[in-house]
């Protein structure tokens, strides 16, 4: 097997499937692929749904929410593919999204990682390669703080504002809603860390990545669509601690700091 691709699915059941329906009409050439959802005990039917309309992914329930980092993490068990590939159900691939990185990877045996350019539904360009936060990162993008001059400019540096979207090059670490993974680094490396329910598992695994000299790249030359919901940045700073998923990020966000360790 070339590539194997997991989807982790809670409770988005319609965005899964348009995932799945992308993927099944990618160009692989002459790679040989298998799809791998698993459902966090979403109660929607999604399994009987995949049978009928895509026979062939292969589905597994778990009979808890394990987080996101989990839910992938019993994908990763399964999966027999030179590479893997985690995509979040909110993404949908275009038609040569992943020889595109499988040709790159296989063109870069030091690169352990890789992650292509993202677009929101619009074709404007997500950000989704960035350096490592630093331990007032999370205040400063999510409250008042971040209008502060000093605060601007940590945060221009955060999403590396100063390095083009148009070429490829490292990044400490990529957003996890597309990444494609060479299985024998990550088998090196190990799984995600299922401390992180949700947020930081990815900026986590990254790190790993480089603590094990497996680079992490970001190449623009493979696209997806990430229909990301970005709500939150509509409301106002302080709802963020009012939100069950923004809680979420904050126990992810101290969690992050007591594992590395930041100052």
């Amino acid at each position: 097997m070339d590539i194997s691709i997991i989807i982790v699915n809670y409770k988005s059941k319609g965005l899964t499937l348009n995932c799945v329906k992308s993927i099944e009409e990618a160009d692989f050439g002459n790679l040989r692929h298998e799809t791998l959802v698993i459902d966090n005990n979403s109660g929607d039917r999604l399994g009987e749904i995949l049978a009928w309309q895509h026979p062939g992914v292969i589905f597994i329930q778990s009979p808890i929410n394990t987080g996101m980092g989990g839910g992938n993490n019993i994908g990763l068990s399964r999966a027999q593919g030179k590479y893997v590939v985690v995509m979040n159900p909110d993404t949908l691939a275009f038609k040569d999204t992943f020889i595109q990185l499988y040709n790159f990877m296989e063109a870069h045996p030091k690169v352990g990682m890789a992650g292509p350019k993202q677009f929101n539904p619009d074709r404007s360009v997500q950000n989704s390669r960035y350096r490592f936060p630093k331990i007032f990162t999370l205040l400063y993008r999510r409250t008042f703080l971040g209008r502060l001059p000093f605060a601007k400019k940590s945060i221009a540096h955060f999403m590396m504002d100063d390095v083009s979207k148009d070429h490829h090059h490292e990044a400490e670490w990529l957003l996890g809603s597309c990444l494609f993974i060479r299985a024998k680094a990550l088998k090196e490396v190990g799984y995600f860390d299922e401390r992180f329910f949700l947020y930081f598992e990815d900026t986590d695994l990254c790190r790993r990545f480089w603590e094990k000299n497996w680079q992490v790249m970001y190449y623009p030359e493979a696209n997806i669509i990430h229909n990301h919901n970005r709500a939150s940045a509509e409301n106002p700073w302080y709802a963020f601690f009012l939100k069950r998923a923004s809680r979420q990020h904050l126990l992810s966000w101290l969690a992050y700091l007591k594992k590395w360790r930041l100052q």
